[in-house]
């Protein structure tokens, strides 16, 4: 199950620095993680300071 970034994102960019898979991307100033390239490693979760990750 891939994991998904929720509106609390304010566009920090912490997570895609983190993403070993570069499956997360900046789109109109928040990311979104492409399902499809996502390992489900929950790196990007736990680099989150808002707590705006979390699995599908």
């Amino acid at each position: 199950m891939a994991y998904v970034i929720s509106g609390d994102c304010v566009g920090c960019g912490s997570c895609a620095e983190v993403c070993p898979a570069d499956a997360i991307s900046e789109a109109d100033g928040k990311y979104v993680i492409d399902a499809d390239a996502c390992l489900e490693c929950g790196t990007c979760e736990a680099e989150c300071p808002n707590e705006a990750i979390s699995a599908e």
